[in-house]
């Protein structure tokens, strides 16, 4: 995966007048471009998409500084087809206009060209099982919040206090098959989503495809295949929010497994005060 993330850069930086097919570069590398995605904005700390624009953004104000005799010929050399679109894409990466750059050569906001290195890393194990679902429906209350990579979620907190306590009695007595008990699940992110994106969360639980859905509550269908269940415990939301980062960093780059579309299950086995012990099933595939 680390080498198949510097080829995807390595071709960025061959063509910065659009955008790469991802697609097509992911089946030639054998992968998916789903499992490219979120794995790029795991390790990069960025979207895919953002990374191209700032490198863009960042080769062409190196042209401008350079004495480019026209800010079309650079706008156009650079994928866009009009001085306006250039100059709004311009502005928002560095803060100034290409006229500006051009004429007092900055201030810039420049993105280093990325190289991804693998670190010696995993000297704790991962504790993780792959187990194979049926079909499943997750069903519960839904809401739209926005997507936070650190710290609690004001959003989610708020929609789980808004839930009577005799409703999560009764979601609970729903539940009938696995996983078990109530679940946190996020569903409806796009693989490169950058923070503050709007993605669906639903706290519920998972029943079986040929159980009634009660009309009040929000439904899921999920697909069947494997999924990896990596069991933790610890400070929360630290120690999720880490064993998010490490599935990228250690446990996919080192197993023959990749991310396949589906939502993310969050099972909580027990809180204790501001720690937890819980379950992250995150669907995958063999690679």
């Amino acid at each position: 995966m680390i080498g198949t993330l510097n080829a995807l850069v390595d071709l960025i930086e061959h063509d910065t007048a659009g955008e790469p097919d991802v697609a097509a570069f992911a089946r030639r590398h054998g992968t998916t471009e789903y499992h490219l995605r979120r794995m790029f904005s795991a390790l990069a700390g960025m979207p895919l998409s953002e990374y191209v624009r700032r490198r863009r953004m960042t080769v062409a104000a190196a042209e401008l500084t350079a004495g480019a005799p026209s800010i079309l010929d650079v706008a156009v050399r650079h994928g866009y087809g009009s001085t306006e679109a250039f100059g709004r894409a311009f502005r928002a990466v560095h803060g100034i206009g290409p006229a500006d750059a051009r004429r007092d050569g900055g201030p810039l906001r420049t993105q280093p060209m990325l190289r991804f290195r693998l670190s010696v890393e995993g000297s704790a194990p991962m504790h993780v099982t792959i187990t194979p679902l049926p079909e499943l429906v997750l069903a519960g209350h839904a809401a739209r919040v926005p997507l936070l990579h650190t710290g609690v979620n004001p959003r989610i907190q708020e929609h789980i206090a808004a839930i009577p306590p005799e409703e999560h009695a009764r979601l609970k007595e729903l539940s009938d098959a696995e996983p078990g008990g109530i679940l946190a699940v996020t569903a409806d992110v796009e693989p490169d989503a950058p923070e503050g994106t709007e993605l669906t969360y639903l706290h519920g639980v998972a029943l079986l495809p040929t159980t009634p859905v009660p009309d009040d509550l929000d439904a899921l269908r999920v697909d069947a295949g494997p999924w990896a269940v990596f069991s933790a415990d610890g400070p929360f939301p630290e120690t999720l929010q880490n064993l998010w980062a490490a599935t990228a960093t250690e446990w996919f780059p080192s197993n023959p497994w990749r991310l396949r579309p589906g939502p993310s299950i969050v099972r909580y086995r027990e809180f204790t005060g501001s720690s937890a012990a819980f379950e992250l099933w995150l669907p995958v595939e063999s690679a």
